[in-house]
């Protein structure tokens, strides 16, 4: 039975979080209602939160968070097919307007009219009792993939478009990725499920590096430190080189790195990303940096024919392929999940994620949230 109320963790402005009653929504013809029951704490709830903006979305009113559930259908619209009350749902959070020609060519994550959760001008999220999606954007849970792992599959989705569907990655190639953050680690586990020869992670945080290589990893390098008045371009010459002769990675032919995945945004690791990479190979930049601009090396991007692609959120597929992953057992992401939160406590909850640490000092990797009909 549908509650009255709808409790939601709504942003009013920077470091303001409250827990509210909201208006439970209602549901259209081809919409459907989930009672959510996990949701993760993502780094841009965590932006939202410290800056009230990012790049251009800027909030101007009061916001609901969260973006990353999962939960169970408790009411489905009329013209609804092929999804029923009670089933277990990842929730994709992002709506096109379904008729421009990005949605129609089958790109709607650009969509210039998308509206996402916990993304202005939207003011909804998911972290309350109840959300309404479009029945088409609820993908029902395999009996061996859990709530909480619905939950991590919008996180999942970033890293199987990214890595497949942008950066076309397939068995036997060698493949690098920067940043040990949650994207990043999920980058990993999804090329090693597509059958990656190597995949060698990046970080300047050796403990990092380190859940890296038991997670999905099979190489690790924490790059040297930068000296005095050493400029950018010199600096990633010189950490590239280091990588190369630490790690045995020829700059051409067999063995060669095909695929570069940038997850932390760091100028210094977009530099590398290009030099690293043997001639004709794929550049994908997925994290999003406190710099709106960069230098890259341009002439070794022309001279080597590198593919440069930005990789945003994620499109048709992704979320498929991510359950299916893990259904399977080729992505675990339960290794990811280091604290757990009640719906009541989730301001402890963002506050453990942006210091990186919770209470106990233990590191943060991603916290999970219970909805509020778990209170």
């Amino acid at each position: 039975m549908l509650s009255n109320n709808n409790p939601s963790l709504v942003l009013h402005g920077i470091g303001d979080l409250r827990i509210e009653d909201r208006p439970t929504p209602s549901v259209s013809a081809h919409e459907a209602l989930v009672a959510v029951t996990k949701t993760g704490i993502c780094g841009s709830d965590v932006h939202y939160l410290k800056h009230a903006r990012i790049g251009h979305y800027v909030m101007e009113e009061p916001m609901c968070l969260g973006h990353e559930s999962a939960g169970t259908v408790v009411q489905v619209g009329a013209a609804v097919k092929g999804l029923k009350t009670g089933d277990r749902v990842a929730m994709e959070p992002g709506v096109g307007c379904g008729t421009c020609d990005l949605c129609r060519e089958g790109r709607y994550e650009l969509c210039p009219a998308m509206s996402f959760a916990a993304t202005p001008p939207s003011t909804l999220g998911t972290l309350a009792r109840y959300y309404a999606l479009p029945s088409h954007l609820l993908h029902p849970l395999p009996d061996n993939v859990s709530f909480e792992d619905g939950a991590m599959m919008e996180p999942l989705s970033v890293g199987v478009h990214s890595v497949k569907t942008l950066g076309r990655c397939s068995t036997n190639e060698v493949v690098i990725v920067f940043g040990a953050g949650p994207i990043g680690l999920l980058c990993m586990a999804v090329a090693k499920a597509l059958g990656a020869r190597r995949v060698i992670a990046v970080d300047i945080m050796q403990e990092k590096l380190d859940f890296a290589l038991g997670y999905a990893a099979t190489d690790v390098f924490l790059p040297p430190a930068k000296l005095a008045d050493e400029g950018l371009e010199a600096y990633a010459a010189r950490a590239v080189d280091e990588l190369s002769k630490k790690l045995a990675v020829p700059e051409v032919g067999p063995g060669g790195i095909q695929l570069a995945i940038e997850a932390s945004g760091a100028p210094s690791c977009v530099h590398m990303g290009c030099l690293a990479l043997s001639p004709g190979g794929r550049y994908v930049q997925v994290g999003m940096g406190a710099q709106s601009s960069v230098p890259v090396p341009l002439f070794h991007i022309i001279s080597r024919e590198l593919q440069i692609l930005g990789s945003f959120r994620y499109g048709p597929g992704a979320y498929q392929l991510a359950i299916s992953l893990v259904e399977r057992g080729l992505v675990d992401v339960k290794p990811l999940i280091t604290q757990r939160y009640a719906f009541l406590d989730s301001g402890a909850a963002f506050e453990a994620t942006k210091l990186g640490r919770d209470v106990d000092g233990k590191t943060v990797i991603k916290c999970i949230i219970d909805g509020p009909l778990a209170e």
